[in-house]
């Protein structure tokens, strides 16, 4: 290459490093339905519904933020940690809790460290995608239908809580950053394209599946996450993390 142009080399070693290399998933939350399951244990422990409030919530059909009367109700989970439910009034009082009733149970088998900063939950119908960040976690019962078809809803739930509780905390962390830089490679396209809002949440859920669930990860799976991102691997490991209820509180990961 030292004959080439300057800027032509410089290209060249663009194309060719090992960062540029195709990601071998698309997307991290369809790897393994298996990451959770519904026979593993839940941090919720009840409901408690507390009427109707004016509320704004985010919704995916547009126009975006709506100003609506909602059903309200909190959650309430063996680590202390409460949640608001909100309920877009477009479901009666009974539909409304039935829907609540049905994801609380999984979002309480995420780790504590998810949760620790979702303090408001929109539920409303649509088939749109869910969505993390704001302290919250929107869904659309369409959608979520077709997640607990699939049997992905629990990962799905753990890629959106990472939004909202670890993006803020390590997506331009320097070492997080460096870690980056250092691997071969992304662990999906979506994160590829999206580096800064997506690299978290897409790789944080393998790290799971591969440090805490290792029973359930193939040889050929384990092989593929150690050998693009062992740097990002090494960065989860090293901090203090509230994994419960996936692990006894006393037993935080401090690997």
């Amino acid at each position: 290459m030292k004959n080439l142009p300057v800027t032509l080399a410089l290209l060249l070693a663009v194309a060719i490093s090992p960062s540029n290399a195709n990601p071998p998933f698309s997307g991290t939350i369809f790897v393994n339905k298996a990451i959770i399951t519904d026979q593993d244990p839940t941090s919720f422990v009840r409901i408690e519904n507390s009427g109707k409030g004016r509320r704004q919530m985010f919704d995916r059909r547009g126009p975006g933020r709506v100003d609506v009367e909602a059903h309200l109700f909190i959650a309430h989970f063996d680590d202390g940690r409460k949640i608001e439910v909100q309920v877009n009034p477009e479901f009666s009082a009974d539909e409304a809790l039935a829907e609540a009733k049905k994801y609380l149970p999984v979002i309480g088998q995420i780790p504590g460290t998810l949760r620790q900063d979702v303090e408001t939950v929109w539920i409303h119908k649509g088939n749109h995608g869910f969505g993390g960040g704001n302290r919250n976690l929107l869904i659309h019962t369409d959608m979520g239908e077709s997640y607990i078809k699939s049997g992905i809803l629990a990962e799905t739930f753990v890629h959106e809580a990472a939004h909202t509780s670890l993006d803020a905390r390590h997506a331009r962390d320097k070492d997080w950053l460096a870690a980056q830089e250092k691997d071969p490679g992304f662990i999906s396209g979506y994160a590829k394209s999206n580096p800064k809002r997506e690299d978290v949440a897409e790789s944080f859920l393998l790290w799971i599946a591969l440090r805490h669930k290792p029973d359930r990860v193939d040889a050929k799976l384990k092989d593929t996450i150690e050998k693009t991102i062992p740097n990002r691997m090494a960065y989860f490991d090293n901090l203090k993390l509230d994994l419960h209820p996936m692990r006894p509180r006393q037993e935080k990961a401090a690997n």
